[in-house]
């Protein structure tokens, strides 16, 4: 019996992972390009990306593409879902096509329950839940005009706010500033902050400062363990409001952890939020995502298919970490 086969995306805003495989579970190509979020290239621009990337996959997999799934960051309120979706539809990359936010695919990644809530603080942050029965609930995660607090670029820019601060006193005296000023090699906060307004140190660079927060907690400065304990309890709320949403916080689920500052595993913060997780929801399992993004992107392309055998759900993981292995 012929196969069919899918094209699985997961796009970020720093790079983009494609799988090509089959509704056996195997993988037939992977590649990885540039970021792919609309946020930052616009819908063409990130079409663009896309089908440069997909032809590439799809002539290495050598087969034609029965399906096609995009997960992608900053596709987070429905009509953004629909917009892109409508766009995706007129590529002719395949005659069946799905959109959605790329969260969805970190949760799949994550675990194979069909109650889970999916948690990411990586650059920014956000929070997906679904249930056995198609429900969903999510967030807009537009940052700070829709509500949301923390993720790794806010905790950088405050931990300079507060090193600024203590330095000269208008906040409090923090071991932040003596941190922030010898990691870029300057003898003040204040040197530190002219040489980014001058361009002598890359903006850019602010984001080496959230490990460096985690550091400075560790070592039991008290506002930068204050900064980490309001980390906790943003993540900690997005959970339980997502769970009671979707009305599965008494029930057995999994709630799934994501993104680089909740996959570091920092005691100050993992311990925490695992604390609270555990008081909310006492039937929930805690999972911090070891698979890539685009093996859940991969796995919910098989779902489209129909519920996916533990086998096939294995084999398709570990044939994407091989071929992710390999390219590297």
């Amino acid at each position: 019996m012929l196969q069919r086969h899918f094209v699985a995306i997961d796009g970020g805003n720093s790079k983009t992972d494609i799988v090509v495989g089959s509704e056996d579970g195997s993988i037939l190509a992977f590649v990885r390009g540039p970021g792919s979020s609309p946020d930052n290239l616009g819908i063409d621009g990130s079409l663009g990306v896309l089908d440069d990337l997909i032809k590439r996959a799809l002539e290495t997999a050598g087969v034609p593409a029965d399906l096609l799934v995009a997960y992608l960051a900053g596709v987070d309120l429905p009509v953004e879902v629909e917009t892109y979706g409508n766009a995706v539809a007129t590529r002719g990359w395949a005659p069946a096509q799905m959109v959605e936010n790329d969260l969805f695919a970190l949760l799949r990644a994550g675990t194979s329950d069909a109650n889970a809530i999916g948690v990411i603080c990586g650059a920014g942050i956000n929070c997906v839940g679904r249930t056995d029965d198609g429900r969903t609930a999510r967030f807009p995660a537009l940052g700070p005009i829709s509500g949301d607090w923390g993720g790794g670029h806010h905790l950088a820019a405050m931990t300079l706010w507060h090193a600024a601060r203590g330095e000269d006193t208008r906040g409090p005296a923090t071991a932040l500033s003596a941190a922030v000023a010898d990691h870029f090699g300057l003898a003040t906060v204040e040197s530190v902050g002219a040489a980014i307004h001058l361009g002598q140190i890359v903006e850019s660079r602010i984001e080496e400062l959230t490990p460096l927060l985690f550091d400075v907690a560790d070592a039991g400065d008290a506002l930068a363990r204050r900064i980490v304990a309001r980390q906790a309890q943003e993540i900690i709320a997005l959970a339980r409001i997502a769970a009671s949403r979707i009305d599965i916080l008494d029930v057995p689920h999994t709630i799934v952890l994501g993104g680089g500052v909740l996959a570091s595993r920092r005691p100050l913060l993992h311990e925490a939020v695992v604390a609270g997780l555990r008081a909310n929801a006492p039937l929930a399992r805690i999972e911090v995502v070891s698979d890539l993004p685009v093996a859940g992107a991969a796995l919910l392309a098989l779902d489209q298919w129909g519920p996916v055998p533990a086998s096939v759900d294995e084999g398709l993981r570990t044939s994407v970490r091989s071929r992710v292995s390999s390219a590297r």
